[in-house]
């Protein structure tokens, strides 16, 4: 005699309401992973997936982690059949690179002006983030706030997160990003993050504490978070159980 048990525990599982999926959440591709002063970047760390991107850039050799790229060459071709050219400034950067920028600023200016991310706080070391302007912008030795009055900073504020992208530093965010306001700063964290972001006006910082706040939440319901994603990889878990006629059972997972 066979018995087909459902394993299932959907039953017993408590309702996810949060927007965003908990794969997604898991961080299995690190796209939302968070870097800045409190959540440094190890000095080894480099993405596995760059890839060099062919888009007008003024710089050579600009690498940006393989889906985040595609994500920016489709961008780029939407911009610009509504009007716009778009010109990279500034893609992945090792933590070499950032440290040598971070110092050098340093000795510059005597203070931190908030403007150069601190060795292992930079978005460009996850290889997620770029910095995009217009012509006109690629033609300045600095760049500033006054970027977002321009068409393009305009376009990309609007419709970056179509891409997967969000502003990473948004001007009534300083105080939590510690970052000065870059219009021209993109950070690729996937569609549906980036829409959710968008639309509750998130940054970083502030998404990653709501999401591990519901989880938190969740979790007080009666399963932990990495039993939620245990059940949900296998939801259709069947257990094939084969009876002899002297009562021996034999025991078949199949999914």
């Amino acid at each position: 005699m066979t018995l087909l048990v459902h394993t299932g525990h959907s039953e017993n599982v408590p309702e996810w309401t949060y927007p965003i999926s908990p794969e997604i959440l898991a961080n299995n591709n690190g796209y939302i992973t968070l870097a800045n002063k409190e959540n440094l970047l190890d000095s080894k760390y480099a993405p596995k997936d760059l890839v060099e991107m062919k888009l007008r850039s003024v710089v050579a050799d600009d690498e940006l982690r393989k889906e985040a790229a595609e994500a920016l060459e489709r961008m780029f071709v939407e911009a610009e059949n509504d009007g716009y050219k778009l010109y990279v400034k500034s893609a992945y950067r090792s933590y070499s690179t950032q440290n040598t920028m971070y110092y050098n600023r340093l000795d510059k200016m005597g203070y931190d002006d908030e403007l150069v991310a601190y060795p292992g706080a930079s978005d460009h070391q996850t290889g997620l983030g770029v910095d995009v302007l217009n012509y006109e912008w690629t033609q300045k030795d600095g760049m500033n706030e006054k970027f977002a009055r321009t068409e393009e900073a305009q376009w990309l504020a609007a419709h970056c997160h179509e891409f997967g992208f969000v502003i990473r530093y948004e001007a009534d965010k300083e105080e939590l990003t510690q970052i000065k306001y870059e219009p021209w700063h993109l950070r690729y964290v996937g569609k549906e993050v980036a829409k959710y972001m968008y639309q509750q006006h998130l940054c970083l910082e502030e998404f990653t504490e709501d999401w591990q706040n519901y989880i938190a939440e969740y979790e007080k319901l009666g399963m932990t978070f990495d039993e939620l994603l245990k059940v949900r990889a296998r939801p259709n878990e069947i257990l094939v159980v084969d009876v002899s006629e002297d009562g021996e059972e034999d025991y078949s997972m199949f999914y």
